[in-house]
């Protein structure tokens, strides 16, 4: 079967980088860490797993990063190659293990990517994953897999830029037949925005800053308007389609990103701004909760700058900048929060599932479909260089979301 596999040593490693830095669209090209190769179909690692064929794969910011070899080697350790990218999965059940019992070939699943100590093998759970934050397993090196913090990240797990990729029952969650691949698809970073929302602490009244109108800012407004729906929501965007959208998701203040905004956002928060010699201005005052949702060091600058005295900072873009002035931090006394992944949340004095609540939350009110018009572009896997480029440059495009898909030959 075709997949799409990520391989890598230090000459790779090293040529990627320099390719990525200077020409952006070659970052797919000969000798860099991503190809298209045919590969062996995955055979079910045990009786509680599953064979899937996948009908859509997201491309996440996590997986450009990777790609484009921007990201920390940090989450390396954590990983073993080569493998298959992709945790943002819609799929179908192809075969099942002896075991499993609550689910069949023809199900339509999606893929809670967290490899787990159930996952492993593992009888008795880690203290993480007891408490439900399985994302943060401690075995996540050990048990019957190789190490891997999720699919798609997993030599032998492999992820939805491939044909078919296997999955333990534990990880699937079946989807509503009023579901369009489109949605599906966005169950997972949804559950993304959810987990962050929730572990912010976000009051009603509460003014909030979002940073970034990309597929996971706009999927943290929603989340803000679905939990906290009495919260005042300002969003910074680039793109006037990523203006528009935000407002239709729920922001009740739209302002430019960067310095350029910074006059509108005195005006919503109330603040002042100190101008200094060098460097992007003080602020005095801001918003009481920030959402950095691009993953980069400017914006988290951003971020710390316009969290007000004693507020949070929740990053929801995996970091990808080495650098950022964390002066503010200091001197506001801010929390500083990262929002990894999901698992089990507390909502209304009762303990759920993350994937539960983003499947609860979108049955309701249109939301499925409201969010199903983030999925803008789709392409085959074999056209996987235009895919990469165009989820890079999916703001200036007017795109949001770029997925794979594996089943209908996409036009893109």
């Amino acid at each position: 079967m075709n997949a799409l596999v990520i391989n890598i040593n230090a000459p790779r490693y090293l040529w990627t980088k320099v390719v990525s830095a200077r020409f952006p669209g070659w970052s797919t090209g000969p000798g860099t860490l991503l190809s298209l190769k045919e590969v062996p179909e995955p055979q079910i690692p045990g009786p509680s797993w599953v064979r899937i064929g996948t009908i859509l794969s997201g491309i996440c910011g996590s997986d450009l990063a990777v790609i484009r070899c921007k990201g920390s080697l940090y989450l390396s350790a954590l990983t073993s190659f080569p493998f298959t990218p992709g945790h943002e999965v819609y799929g179908e059940v192809i075969e099942t293990g002896d075991q499993v019992t609550g689910f069949g070939p023809g199900d339509r699943v999606v893929i809670e990517p967290a490899l787990g100590c159930v996952v492993r093998g593992f009888s008795e759970p880690c203290p993480p994953c007891a408490e439900g934050r399985y994302a943060n397993c401690l075995r996540v090196a050990e048990g019957d897999i190789p190490v891997g913090l999720q699919t798609g990240f997993c030599h032998s797990v492999p992820g939805g830029w491939g044909a078919q990729m296997v999955a333990h029952e534990s990880q699937l969650y079946r989807v509503p037949d009023s579901f369009t691949p489109e949605a599906a698809v966005l169950i997972e970073p949804f559950s993304c925005a959810l987990h962050g929302v929730l572990t912010a602490g976000v009051r009603r009244k509460d003014r909030v800053l979002v940073i970034g109108c990309g597929a996971i800012g706009l999927l943290t407004i929603a989340a803000l308007r679905t939990l906290v729906p009495g919260c005042d929501i300002t969003a910074m965007a680039r793109y006037p389609h990523q203006r528009a959208l935000a407002q239709e998701l729920g922001a009740r203040h739209v302002v430019s990103d960067g310095t350029d905004g910074y006059p509108s956002l005195a005006e919503v928060a109330g603040a002042k701004i100190r101008p200094i010699d060098f460097g992007k201005p003080v602020v005095i005052g801001g918003f009481p909760v920030v959402f950095e949702c691009v993953g980069t060091s400017s914006a988290l600058d951003d971020a710390t700058r316009w969290a007000s005295e004693s507020g949070t900072v929740v990053m929801q873009g995996m970091p990808s900048g080495p650098k950022a002035d964390l002066t503010p931090v200091w001197y506001k006394q801010l929390r500083l929060k990262g929002s990894y992944a999901y698992g089990v949340e507390k909502y209304r004095g009762r303990k759920v599932k993350t994937f539960d609540l983003a499947l609860d939350f979108m049955t309701r009110n249109g939301l499925s479909n409201s969010l199903a018009g983030l999925v803008r572009h789709r392409f085959p896997l074999h056209r996987y260089r235009e895919a990469i480029d165009t989820a890079l440059r999916a703001g200036r495009l007017g795109g949001v979301k770029t997925v794979f898909d594996l089943q209908n030959g996409a036009p893109g």
